[in-house]
């Protein structure tokens, strides 16, 4: 069977997505033979209590809005239709039986590699797809640095800015317009998200 179509897998709680993660995932999408790159939003766990988590479908509305302008970029909700908890490997299974002539690539920062043996299934993970694995600094090697489904991205503009960065700068009343994008960042501020 050819394949039609490569999409790069980028999960995460986006909470909120920032320009961290969209240049991450522009960088990948334009330099990795990859149609296209889903940011994948992971659902609440309704067994963690994560008080500053917005809801699913707000984290989504945020990346659609981040994204509008960038046809290579997607948000997808497809965690959001299966049963939880939910791992990867059944969002893999779901997806490879929706879409049988695409290509799906995982992509991670190495943060995640180094515990990528407690995934579940992760040998069969390993065996059937590849790996984009984003470089972080001061994480040391691990046993999957090597692999050959484990591909290395290159030259990927590193900025350390995490999510919860940006919530507290938020809920501090500090300027974070460079952080988020405008768009995403309108939406924030006409809710009140993350305020207090």
């Amino acid at each position: 069977m050819s394949v039609a179509k490569r999409v790069g897998l980028y999960f995460g709680s986006f909470n909120p997505v920032h320009v961290g993660h969209l240049i991450i995932a522009n960088h990948i999408v334009q330099n990795n033979n990859l149609d296209e790159v889903w940011l994948v939003v992971t659902p609440l766990n309704p067994l963690k209590n994560k008080a500053s988590l917005l809801p699913d479908y707000q984290r989504l509305r945020l990346i659609q809005l981040a994204i509008a302008d960038n046809t290579k970029l997607k948000a997808s909700d497809i965690e959001f239709k299966l049963q939880q908890p939910n791992y990867t490997i059944t969002t893999l299974a779901h997806l490879t039986q929706k879409f049988p002539s695409t290509q799906f690539t995982i992509i991670l920062g190495q943060d995640n590699l180094q515990s990528f043996n407690k995934w579940k299934q992760y040998e069969y993970i390993l065996a059937n797809y590849k790996l984009l694995v984003y470089p972080r600094p001061n994480v040391p090697a691990s046993q999957f640095d090597n692999h050959p489904n484990v591909q290395w991205i290159q030259n990927v503009p590193f900025m350390e800015l995490s999510a919860t960065f940006i919530r507290n700068a938020i809920k501090n009343k500090q300027d974070v317009s460079y952080l988020v994008p405008q768009p995403a960042l309108n939406y924030i501020n006409e809710m009140h998200f993350y305020a207090k």
